[in-house]
């Protein structure tokens, strides 16, 4: 008989893909995947169910998570939060993205939504594609990419798109990973707050509104997406196993 999940995630869902896993560790929960050369995988907790993606979660509410990663992640993204679940790999279906959270993305992943935030690595991110601002800006999209190629047009114009995109990020260490640390995601109407050990790291109002999903996931895929148009969505083989170990969360909803 296998050993049951710690108390905290009894109202969590596990999903295991490729050779993610989900499973007991001695400081609480460990999400993992294994080696593999080609396919997704992926372990993650979720407060919603991935096939129906009904969420629940509104502001304002506040997430606790004490967590860290026993090695460097070589690979793919990993991270919690909140978010819409857009896409997955292997799903069909997409939506514009919507999410507030902590999250690390290994090379390639480059998501560079802010200007002097690095794409890749550690950090603290808010974005939100449903914003009409965003929207307005659509038909405009291919000469804007030619235009942020030009580094001193980037820099002048780009802020714009980053508040219509309702991007906000602060970078982070990444080897605040390695070491066990608190994260505190407090989701308001009208702003968040992130911290680290109970130390404000960012406060922003570009916050989404719309209902969310809580996440906490590991797993070897890696996006591409800057102001220049670069896109790119894949997959790494993972050669060595990577992991995250959850020691608690708290989900606190004020109503």
């Amino acid at each position: 008989m296998s050993n049951p999940l710690p108390a905290f995630s009894k109202n969590l869902l596990s999903t295991e893909i490729g050779t993610g896993r989900v499973s007991p560790h001695a400081a609480g929960l460990e999400l993992a995947i294994s080696p593999a050369q080609r396919g997704y995988s992926d372990a993650q907790l979720t407060d919603y169910d991935p096939t129906s993606q009904a969420f629940s979660l509104r502001p304002p509410v506040t997430m606790r998570i004490t967590a860290y990663s026993p090695d460097p992640l070589a690979v793919g993204t990993a991270g919690f939060g909140f978010w819409n679940h857009p896409f997955q790999p292997g799903q069909r279906g997409f939506r514009l993205p919507q999410a507030l959270w902590f999250f690390f993305g290994a090379p390639p992943n480059n998501m560079a939504l802010a200007l002097d935030v690095p794409g890749g690595g550690f950090k603290t991110a808010t974005f939100n594609a449903r914003r009409w601002q965003f929207l307005a800006m659509l038909p405009l999209a291919l000469p804007g990419f030619l235009l942020m190629r030009i580094p001193a047009l980037y820099r002048a114009l780009w802020p714009m798109g980053q508040r219509a995109l309702g991007v906000s990020e602060a970078a982070l260490d990444s080897h605040l990973l390695q070491e066990k640390h608190t994260y505190t995601l407090d989701w308001q109407p009208d702003h968040a707050t992130f911290r680290v050990d109970d130390r404000v790291i960012m406060q922003t109002k570009r916050a989404p509104t719309q209902p969310l999903g809580f996440i906490a996931w590991v797993d070897n895929q890696y996006a591409i997406v800057t102001p220049q148009g670069h896109f790119d969505f894949g997959i790494t083989p993972i050669h060595n196993q990577q992991s995250l170990i959850i020691e608690h969360i708290d989900l606190q909803k004020s109503r």
